[in-house]
């Protein structure tokens, strides 16, 4: 699928070099609001992911709203996300999302406020882990 044929509903925004360490493959972002509720506009170019990584005391919602991809819990197997999905994660659970092989992926990124939040990235989602879904 070509970036042509992938409608979004929120414009993709440039390519995310500010966290580009923490992505395997490319990801674009665009900041909807920083203002009271941080959200953000995640695009995943097919086969890109980002880290595993874990997000202290406020967790993290996401809205899937275009493409194919998947969320993971450590040690639970992975969910296909389409648009229209909602993943609620809690804090402290370590985890990673990021588009299907084949497709290309968004969602909104929603950080839940939190005194003291924040994200500690891990490692990378090996090629071996992703290469098992479809």
């Amino acid at each position: 699928m070509s970036t042509q044929n992938f409608n979004t509903i929120f414009p993709m925004g440039e390519k995310n070099e500010a966290y580009a360490k923490y992505f395997v493959g490319q990801s674009y972002l665009n900041m909807l609001t920083t203002t009271g509720v941080t959200i953000g506009n995640v695009t995943f170019e097919p086969g890109c992911r980002n880290n595993w990584h874990i997000h202290h005391k406020g967790g993290q919602i996401l809205l899937v709203t275009a493409g194919r991809g998947y969320y993971q819990e450590w040690g639970k197997p992975a969910q296909e996300l389409h648009p229209g999905d909602v993943v609620n994660i809690p804090p402290e659970v370590k985890h990673w999302h990021g588009a299907a092989p084949n497709s290309w992926f968004a969602h909104l990124a929603v950080e839940v406020p939190a005194e003291g939040a924040s994200n500690e990235w891990l490692e990378p989602v090996s090629d071996e882990e992703y290469k098992i879904l479809k």
